[in-house]
């Protein structure tokens, strides 16, 4: 698989727009860009597209599994008195489906009054495929959110992140070249997300902006981390809520529906006749016959239930699960990435691992390489590679970086001053 050959004749030294190198990691894409496109996108962790990937399809399944039962098969039956023709029976049939039914267990007397009945009744069968679907939407927003996010930070990270995950599958001379072309672009980003005006006020925003996330913004480096935790956030809050929605839309206490399910299974206690989803119901309606009205009540099987009961079932342990694994995953990339010393521990790592980090100048500068040049937002993007590629990459990345860094006047500067003091 070849690069472009226009790449191999972009000047070492050429300055161009970020345009233009955005332009130039397309090119180096070559023919496996459709391949990356189709395997997905490789902005975020495996538990955020547990979220809005996986949890989106199984939720599908389940809808077309309902729909297909509900609108292709025979949703209810209900049993007609005798007199009932054809044409009676597919009446009530529709209309014990469009209104209410409610249950009542055979042990029990039917009340009489309709307040009573009003309290069993049965109201969300006819609407299961719409709430899965709302549920597929709600795990789908926070990514959408997400990639419109990234859009306006300045840097195509999904692109960054498929680049470095995709060299694998190609030679070690298309490797090296990618490698250096994300590097000429993430330089290019991080030196245009930098903050050139200067002020008290705004150096006082900066120092503020490297501790916490209460000041931040493209500028501060700081943008695509909060941004990141938020979405996280969004991710965790809706796998919670929507135990509460799904208990809203019920009708029953479903926020401790899978502790009842494991409870009968320890007891051995047949669910067969579930209260919440059950088979067998009542309905009431009337025929109106010139100035007769004739009341009915009707017993009505709702083989529909007996895969609401499963789906929902399995919904709560799958929501569960989710919210479980999307709290525990917040609160390590809070871990990682909020506090100044671990985002410093993660480069040193590979600095060291490099060979870079041997004298008392390279462990000043490592800080000075870390929280000048590529902030939070920088350390982001590298543990970004490293979720959805490897650490060797990373580590290739770094030491690239790191000679880009160390070839900056400034840094020369520093370091011709540093010599000068030890020959004194």
């Amino acid at each position: 698989m070849k690069i472009a050959p226009k790449l191999s004749r972009i000047k070492k030294g050429e300055c161009g727009t970020e345009m233009h190198h955005l332009s130039e990691l397309d090119s180096v894409l070559g023919s496996f860009a459709t391949y990356a496109r189709l395997k997905g996108r490789y902005d975020d962790d495996w538990i955020d597209r547990l979220n809005h990937l996986y949890t989106t399809i199984i939720l599908i399944i389940f809808t077309i599994v309902v729909s297909t039962k509900q609108y292709v098969g025979e949703p209810i039956h209900c049993w007609c008195p005798a007199q009932f023709e054809d044409s009676h029976v597919d009446y009530t049939n529709n209309v014990c489906w469009i209104s209410n039914t409610y249950y009542i267990p055979f042990e029990h007397t039917i009340p009489q009054h309709d307040g009573q009945k009003k309290e069993k009744e049965i109201g969300y069968y006819q609407w299961v495929p719409m709430i899965l679907l709302f549920q597929a939407l709600l795990f789908k927003v926070p990514c959408i959110l997400w990639r419109i996010l990234t859009a306006s930070a300045g840097v195509n990270l999904d692109k960054i992140v498929t680049l470095a995950a995709e060299t694998a599958y190609i030679s070690a001379e298309d490797r090296e070249r990618t490698i250096k072309h994300i590097v000429r672009y993430m330089d290019r980003w991080l030196e245009n997300a930098r903050e050139y005006r200067s002020g008290c006020f705004i150096r006082l925003r900066q120092q503020i902006s490297k501790y916490c996330c209460i000041v931040w913004g493209k500028r501060y480096g700081n943008y695509l981390v909060t941004m990141y935790m938020f979405i996280k956030l969004l991710y965790l809050t809706n796998a919670v809520g929507q135990l509460f929605i799904l208990n809203e839309f019920l009708g029953t206490n479903y926020n401790v529906y899978g502790f009842e399910v494991m409870d009968h299974l320890a007891r051995g206690i047949d669910w067969a006749d579930s209260p919440r989803f059950p088979r067998v119901t009542l309905c009431d309606f009337e025929i109106r016959q010139m100035q007769n009205v004739h009341d009915y009540t009707v017993q009505c099987v709702l083989p529909i239930n007996l895969f609401n009961e499963k789906i929902f079932m399995f919904i709560w342990f799958w929501l569960v699960f989710v919210s479980t694994l999307s709290a525990g995953n917040f609160l390590i990339w809070t871990y990682t990435m909020i506090f100044r010393q671990h985002r410093l521990r993660y480069l040193k790592k590979f600095l060291r691992v490099n060979d870079c980090y041997k004298s008392e100048l390279d462990k000043k500068m490592a800080i000075k390489f870390g929280e000048q040049y590529l902030r939070q937002d920088g350390i982001f993007v590298l543990r970004l590679v490293g979720k959805n590629a490897n650490d060797v990459m990373v580590s290739e990345l770094v030491l690239q970086l790191w000679n880009y860094y160390r070839n900056k006047p400034l840094f020369r500067h520093a370091n011709q001053i540093s010599d000068d003091n030890s020959n004194v």
